[in-house]
C-alpha cells in the first residue's frame, strides 16, 4: 500500500500541537464519525494527546444521526476518553431564527463547543478539516464574490480553533483510515450534488485534476501564498494607518488624505474607514468631494471633510440620546440561499417575513452591504416603483417622518452605493425575489432597529 504522509510518519500532530506532556489541559475534539474525524481521533490516541470528544446529533438524516451518535459512543469508551453529546431541533432553529440549515448547523455546532471550552477549560477545539476542504471554500468564495480574505482558504488556527490536518489530503486521509482499519460512519449527504460544496468536491475538482494532476497542491499552495500576501496587505495597512491617522480619547479622530499611491487611493482610503462603517461607494464620494464641511455617515459614524483631512467622530451621543443602542455591529447578519428546497421555502415565506428580516435576489446586489444613515440627495427605488425612483427626503415626507426619525433611519446600502433596503421598512424593486431568482439573500437583524 502507498505510504501517505500520516503513516510515513512525515506528518505529526506535534507540529501544531506541540509536546503532549505540555498542555495544560486535555484538548476538545470535534467528531462526527465520519473518516477525518476519525483519524485525528486515532492521531490524538496513539501519540499520546489528552482529549475529550464533542459530538453533536441534529436530527436531520431519520435513522442516520442516532446511529453516528452511538458509534462516536462507543469509540469514547474504546479510547477511555470523555465526550459530550448535544441534541438539536436545528429544523425548528432555522426557521425561528429565517436561516438555512447548513447556516444553522454550523452556529448551533460552534456555539456548543465554545460553550465547552469555556465549562471545562479544554486547550483548544480541534476539527478535522483537511487540505482538500480549504481548496473547496477557496472555489466557493471565489464564485460568490470576495475579497482577499475570502480567498486564503481556511485557516489552520483560528481564535480558539486548531486545524491540525490542514495540509493532509483526503486521499492521505483514506489511505491511513485503511492502514489502520479504522472504522468510521458515511453521511449520505456527502454524495449529493444539491450542495454546491458537493458540486465542487465531485465535479469541478475531477476535472481539474484531470487537466493537471498536482491540482491539488498547487491550489494549496496558491492559497498558502494568498495568506502570505494578505498579511503583508494588513502590515502595510496597519503602517498606513498609524502615519495618517491621529485618534483622541474621546474616540473622534482626524485621518489625513495624503495617501501614497494615487492609483490606489479609493482601495487604500476604504481600508483605513471600513473600521468606522463607511463603503467603497462613500469612499468614492469623499475622494471626488473638494468643499471643506462635507458630511459623510456611516452606521456608527460622521465624516467631516476638512481641507485634506476627515474628521472622524462617532455618533453614538446622537443615538443614545433617542434612546437606541449606540451600535448596530453584530447584529447585521447575512445568508445565501441557493438549495431549491430552502429556495422554494424562501420565496413562500417572502410576503410574510418579520420587519427585521429582508430578502434580495443575490445577483441584484454588489457585495459586501453595509449601513449607513440617509444623506441629502439620496435616491431609492421602493418595492412596487417599476420604474424610476425618488428621493429619499421625498419618501420620508410621504411616510411623514419627523426630523428624529430621519436622523435615526438606517440605511443598507451595497458597495456599489445602491439603496436596497429602509430598514424594517421597505425593500427595493430592483433587487425583489422574482421566479427568475435563483439565490436569495437574507438579511436579517437580530434586534429589529427602531421604526
Amino acid at each position: 500500500m502507498k505510504q501517505c504522509a500520516l503513516v510515513s510518519n512525515s506528518f505529526s500532530l506535534r507540529a501544531t500541537l506541540g509536546e503532549s506532556e505540555k498542555c495544560d489541559s486535555p484538548f476538545l475534539l470535534a467528531i462526527s464519525g465520519g473518516i477525518d474525524s476519525v483519524v485525528l481521533a486515532h492521531l490524538l490516541h496513539t501519540q499520546g494527546y489528552p482529549f475529550a470528544m464533542a459530538h453533536c446529533n441534529f436530527h436531520l438524516r431519520p435513522g442516520e444521526c442516532d446511529r453516528d451518535e452511538l458509534f462516536v459512543r462507543r469509540l469514547a469508551e474504546q479510547y477511555g476518553v470523555p465526550i459530550h453529546v448535544a441534541e438539536f431541533d436545528t429544523v425548528a432553529f432555522a426557521a425561528s431564527n429565517h436561516l438555512g440549515i447548513e447556516d444553522s448547523a454550523r452556529r448551533l455546532r460552534y456555539d456548543y463547543f465554545e460553550s465547552l471550552l469555556q465549562q471545562y477549560r479544554y486547550s483548544a477545539i480541534l476539527t478535522a478539516h483537511h487540505r482538500d476542504d480549504s481548496n473547496e471554500t477557496f472555489f466557493l468564495n471565489l464564485i460568490r464574490g470576495t475579497g482577499l480574505s475570502g480567498l486564503h482558504g481556511i485557516l489552520p488556527v483560528q481564535g480558539h480553533i486548531l486545524r491540525p490536518l490542514l495540509q493532509c489530503g483526503r486521499s492521505d486521509i483514506e489511505s491511513y483510515a485503511a492502514a489502520h482499519q479504522l472504522e468510521h460512519v458515511e453521511d449520505c449527504t456527502n454524495a449529493s450534488l444539491d450542495y454546491r460544496r458537493n458540486r465542487i468536491r465531485h465535479q469541478v475538482m475531477p476535472l481539474l485534476r484531470e487537466i493537471n494532476t498536482a491540482a491539488d497542491s498547487t491550489i494549496n499552495q496558491t492559497i498558502l501564498h494568498l495568506q502570505s500576501v494578505e498579511a503583508l496587505y494588513n502590515a502595510f495597512v496597519s503602517s498606513l494607518r498609524s502615519q495618517l491617522l491621529v485618534t483622541s480619547p474621546e474616540g473622534s479622530a482626524r485621518l489625513s488624505l495624503s495617501l501614497p499611491f494615487p492609483d490606489q487611493a479609493h482601495q487604500l482610503l476604504f481600508e483605513l474607514l471600513r473600521p468606522y462603517g463607511f463603503n467603497m461607494s462613500q469612499v468614492n464620494d469623499i475622494l471626488s468631494s473638494t468643499q471643506s464641511g462635507c458630511q459623510f455617515y456611516s452606521a456608527t459614524h460622521r465624516a467631516i471633510l476638512d481641507r485634506q483631512s476627515l474628521l472622524l467622530s462617532p455618533l453614538d451621543n446622537q443615538v443614545e440620546s433617542s434612546g437606541q443602542p449606540s451600535s448596530y455591529d453584530g447584529l447585521f447578519r447575512e445568508e445565501l440561499i441557493t438549495e431549491p428546497a430552502e429556495l422554494a421555502q424562501a420565496r413562500a415565506n417572502v410576503k410574510s417575513l418579520p420587519s427585521h428580516v429582508a430578502y434580495f435576489d443575490a445577483d441584484k446586489v454588489v457585495r459586501p452591504l453595509t449601513l449607513r444613515h440617509w444623506q441629502n440627495g439620496d435616491r431609492f427605488q421602493p418595492l412596487g416603483m417599476a420604474r424610476g425612483s425618488q428621493l429619499l427626503s421625498d419618501y420620508f415626507s410621504d411616510h411623514k417622518f419627523s426630523l428624529a426619525e430621519k436622523e435615526r433611519q438606517l440605511l443598507l446600502v451595497d458597495a456599489s452605493g445602491t439603496i436596497h433596503w429602509i430598514v424594517s421598512r421597505r425593500t427595493s424593486h430592483p433587487s425583489r425575489i422574482t421566479d427568475k431568482t435563483t439565490a436569495i439573500l437574507s438579511v436579517t437583524f437580530d434586534s429589529a432597529p427602531d421604526k
